[in-house]
C-alpha cells in the first residue's frame, strides 16, 4: 500500500484526525447499522463487569468505551487510548465527563501501561491500523492481567463467492463516494478497503 511518502503510523494518524467529525455516522453507514450491535457483543465477549478496570485500545470516538463503562460500572474504571488527536476531542465530547472513563493518548505499539493493569482490553477496528500487528496484540496482552481477554472488533473480507463481490462493490466503490458525501473526504474511506 502507498502511504505517499508516510510511516504507516504516521498516515493512519493523519487520516483519523481528518475524518474524526463524521467517523461515527460513516461507521453507522459502512456497517449498515449493525456496528453498535457488534460493541455490545464484544462487551460480553471480554467479560466486562462491575468493578473492573479495562482498557480500550485505539478508542477513537469512544463508542466502545460507553459500552465498556455500562458494564464495569458504577465502581470500575476503563482507561481509552488513541494516538489520534482529533478522535480523542470527538470521544471527549461523546463521553460528556464520565467520572469512570480516562482518555489518554498514546501509541498502541508500546502502551504506556505496567504490565498486568487490566482485567481485560478491547479495540475496534484498531488492529487494521497498526504498524505491526503482531506488537500490537502483544502489547495489549502484557497490559491484561493473566486469564483475562483480549477482544477485537473488525470486520474481514468475505472469501465466499458472491458475498465476496458484493462486499467489493460497498466498500471499494460505495463507502468512498458515502465518505464524500457525508464526510467530504472520498480518499480517506478509500483506505479504509484495503
Amino acid at each position: 500500500m502507498d502511504f505517499t511518502g508516510k510511516s504507516k503510523a504516521e498516515y493512519v494518524k493523519n487520516t483519523f484526525n481528518t475524518i474524526a467529525k463524521r467517523y461515527d455516522l460513516m461507521n453507522s453507514i459502512m456497517s449498515l447499522g449493525m456496528d453498535n450491535s457488534w460493541r455490545k457483543r464484544a462487551v460480553r465477549i471480554v467479560r466486562a463487569k462491575q468493578g473492573m478496570e479495562m482498557l480500550d485500545v485505539c478508542c477513537g470516538t469512544g463508542k466502545l468505551l460507553m459500552e465498556v463503562s455500562k458494564a464495569v460500572s458504577p465502581s470500575g474504571k476503563v482507561t481509552g487510548l488513541d494516538f489520534s488527536e482529533q478522535m480523542l476531542a470527538e470521544a471527549k465530547k461523546n463521553l460528556d465527563n464520565k467520572k469512570d472513563i480516562e482518555l489518554i493518548q498514546g501509541d498502541a505499539m508500546s502502551l504506556p501501561f505496567k504490565d498486568n493493569s487490566f482485567d481485560g482490553a478491547t479495540v475496534g477496528w484498531g488492529l487494521r491500523n497498526v504498524p505491526d500487528l503482531r506488537r500490537g496484540v502483544e502489547e495489549m496482552t502484557r497490559v491484561v492481567r493473566p486469564g483475562c481477554m483480549v477482544v477485537s472488533l473488525d470486520m474481514a473480507k468475505p472469501e465466499m463467492p458472491i458475498f465476496k463481490q458484493v462486499y467489493w462493490l460497498y466498500f471499494k466503490w460505495l463507502v468512498p463516494v458515502f465518505g464524500k458525501l457525508w464526510a467530504g473526504k472520498k480518499n480517506e474511506y478509500n483506505y479504509l478497503y484495503k
